[in-house]
């Protein structure tokens, strides 16, 4: 991560030279500054901050901030074919039961939403759902970015039941004249 840090302010160096020596003059400053940058950007993996770094590089004339760089990296994840949280919960929001076989953009977004909840996402407003499958959507997100192999758990088929306690015709009218009898109907 330091290496892909160093990469990025390389980037920076090379694009943005004046504005880039105006922001970090001194040494001191620019360890701290990628300390922070080191900090912040520490739940993506390398690739995606150096995707996020050229995105922001062409994205803009002006030196980023850390902001935007989270943001960048953010879109960037859109490349590696994972939605943004707001498009996830759209999706998990939309799609049909059972959840487990519907199509899915990624398995992110099955997992955040089973996390979240099916019932709250089927049942409150954006304004209440949306923070919270935001929640369980970063945490997955965060499992991607560190390379685990996410999936969606199989659906359970039930166990056909065998012939042998299949009841015949007669032996379920038997049944039913018995419980008739019983309930005095």
């Amino acid at each position: 991560m330091i290496d892909t840090i160093n990469q990025v302010f390389a980037l920076f160096r090379l694009n943005y030279h004046n504005q880039y020596y105006a922001a970090w003059s001194d040494a001191q400053q620019l360890g701290q500054v990628k300390r922070l940058w080191l900090e912040a950007l520490g739940d993506f993996s390398g690739e995606l901050i150096l995707m996020g770094a050229r995105r922001a590089i062409e994205a803009s004339e002006y030196l980023p901030t850390l902001n935007r760089m989270l943001e960048s990296c953010s879109q960037a994840l859109g490349e590696l074919g994972l939605p943004t949280a707001a498009a996830a919960y759209e999706e998990a929001c939309l799609a049909t039961s059972p959840k487990v076989e519907a199509i899915w953009t990624h398995p992110i977004v099955y997992l955040a939403g089973r996390d979240a909840g099916w019932h709250l996402l089927a049942n409150s407003t954006r304004s209440e759902a949306l923070p919270r499958y935001q929640v369980h959507y970063n945490r997955w997100l965060k499992s991607a970015l560190k390379g685990e192999h996410l999936t969606i758990p199989e659906r359970k088929q039930l166990e056909e039941a065998s012939n042998e306690t299949r009841m015949t015709l007669e032996d379920r009218q038997a049944a039913l004249t018995s419980l008739r009898q019983q309930l005095k109907l």
